[in-house]
């Protein structure tokens, strides 16, 4: 009774459908003239004209049009009409480029085609030409599409340009100003205007940023960081004393080796600024340059170190580095295995004349690959991860398995760009996860689960395939709420599991009815649910005080 209360969109009569529009707009930041509003105005126009109602909007504002990933007006457009809840049948766009400044021509085309296939037509409202498909309209589209790819291009090159232009000037283009600097907004007389806030931007064209010293709290920091660098000459427990003072560093973490050693090799503290040490151009995987294509601007910086200070540390850090083979590497692992007992990664990176950790996974592949050549066997067991693939497969399956269930059931759902994860009716989410087996500490130690955090967890349900001993095959299945803070990883034992309610099925089925009945039902059922017998009369009575 309940699901003849729920009105399918795509289920319209085909007379509605062809009377329907949705409309697609995008902004990015390069031309006024693509604001979103202008192009609602053409396209309201245009439906009006051609006698279209405009029932749904996507946008994407301030988003660039050379990828896909956050764009999710466009990911939520290609997600109702591939999984046909699409309760339109036309879909209204500017002109060609709105689709995106792709590259590869043929991806904009790919998107409008998911959209002819569905039975939606696709008009461009400031075009020229009648998208009918026909040869001239095939041919003007690909022209256009070539255009905006090398808009992009062009607009890169002429960016790049300016910025190593005011680079040599002393000004700084982009990126973060350092800890202990502040990046400074001027105008043409180079008079101060304000401090730059984190990630904002200039709008006047005749203004410039340029990098001063900023907090003199962490001025201090920065000299005593140098100074005791000479002292101890350890990134490490430089880091662990930042720690222990209760410091944050510039991202607001705690202090690391890296970001100690980030402070000690920036020319910024003796007043020089350095310019294209990596370039990322069309929205690209970064390029590391070579030194000689660095842009240095020498004294456009007020100092807060010592030139002297400053050389010294880096003396000190050009000779700790030794480049070594692979052969030596494995030689100097063995010597240290043998002093150990052991081999981790911690003990790679505190000890003296040894690669760091990072470096030997670049060289070795992982730590498997190199205990193997070093013919260790670690205590800890690395089976599971010969079993990933395998289990990534049947996370993937649940996540379709749940999402067509949801739909079934009235829900709306998004992936937001997230692997193995769903968003349902823009409010909660469902990540789905593997629940690795792991032996206890000790023998007489109980066996528990556990869940990896990954790179996002929405706030909502995590939907675990809960593995048996030595992760060869599935135990069941578990389903835990979290409110998208939880640590990296998640453990939990068959005690602590019983203990804290997390809900336990035996199979995937009983798993998604569970799924569906929490993110989906609990929404509708208010709505359709029947009386029960004996208890008419208060239900109803809920239900109109609900009403009011």
């Amino acid at each position: 009774m309940s699901n003849a209360l729920i009105v399918h969109k795509a289920h319209l009569p085909t007379s509605l459908l062809s009377v329907r529009a949705a409309q697609y707009v995008r902004m990015s930041t390069d031309r006024q003239q693509y604001s979103i509003q202008n192009q609602a105005a053409v396209i309201a126009a245009y439906a009006h004209a051609h006698n279209l109602t405009l029932v749904r909007t996507y946008k994407d504002e301030g988003e660039s049009g050379l990828l896909l990933k956050n764009r999710t007006g466009l990911l939520q457009l290609l997600e109702d009409v591939e999984g046909n809840q699409a309760d339109f049948g036309h879909l209204l766009v500017y002109d060609v480029s709105r689709w995106g400044r792709f590259q590869d021509v043929d991806e904009s085309a790919h998107y409008e085609f998911l959209c002819r296939r569905a039975g939606i037509k696709v008009s461009y409202c400031a075009e020229q030409f009648e998208n009918d498909g026909s040869m001239l309209a095939s041919i003007v589209k690909n022209i256009k599409r070539v255009m905006a790819a090398e808009y992009s291009r062009e607009l890169s090159a002429k960016v790049y340009a300016g910025q190593c232009r005011y680079a040599r000037l002393g000004f700084k283009p982009c990126g973060r100003a350092g800890y202990g600097l502040v990046r400074e907004l001027v105008d043409e007389k180079m008079q101060t205007r304000r401090v730059m806030k984190k990630g904002e931007r200039k709008y006047i064209l005749t203004d410039h940023i340029r990098v001063r010293p900023g907090d003199p709290m962490e001025i201090a920091v920065v000299r005593w960081i140098f100074q005791r660098f000479l002292e101890i000459r350890s990134e490490t427990v430089i880091a662990w004393q930042l720690n222990q003072k209760g410091l944050v560093s510039s991202t607001g973490a705690q202090w690391t080796r890296a970001a100690v050693g980030t402070i000690l090799r920036n020319e910024s503290y003796i007043g020089n600024l350095i310019f294209n040490r990596k370039s990322q151009k069309l929205r690209q995987a970064a390029v590391k340059n070579p030194p000689e294509q660095w842009i240095r601007t020498e004294g456009c910086i007020e100092p807060i170190v010592d030139r002297e200070v400053f050389f010294k540390v880096r003396q000190i850090i050009a000779e700790r580095r030794v480049d070594l083979s692979e052969e030596e590497m494995l030689v100097r692992l063995r010597k240290t295995l043998l002093k150990e007992g052991r081999l981790t990664p911690a003990i790679i990176d505190r000890t003296p004349g040894l690669p760091c950790s990072a470096t030997c996974q670049i060289h070795f592949g992982n730590f498997r690959n190199l205990y193997r050549l070093l013919g260790y066997v670690p205590k800890r067991n690395y089976e599971f991860l010969d079993s990933r693939p395998v289990w990534s497969k049947l996370r993937s399956k649940l996540v379709e398995q749940a999402a067509t269930a949801i739909k079934a059931a009235g829900g709306r759902i998004s992936s937001g760009g997230w692997s193995n994860c769903l968003r349902v009716n823009g409010a909660a989410g469902l990540s789905v996860r593997a629940a690795r087996w792991c032996p206890g500490q000790k023998p007489t130690h109980a066996p528990y689960w556990s869940i990896e955090r990954e790179a996002c967890l929405p706030d909502g349900w995590i939907a675990a395939i809960r593995l048996a001993e030595h992760n060869k095959a599935i135990l069941d299945y578990v389903l835990l709420p979290t409110d998208g803070k939880v640590k990296r990883t998640i453990r939990f034992s068959e005690a602590v599991r019983t203990r804290r309610g997390i809900l336990r099925f035996k199979s995937a089925k009983g798993l998604i009815q569970a799924i569906t009945r929490r993110l989906v039902a609990s929404r509708t059922t208010l709505r359709a649910r029947p009386a029960r017998p004996g208890r008419q009369k208060t239900s109803r009575s809920k239900v109109r005080q609900s009403r009011r």
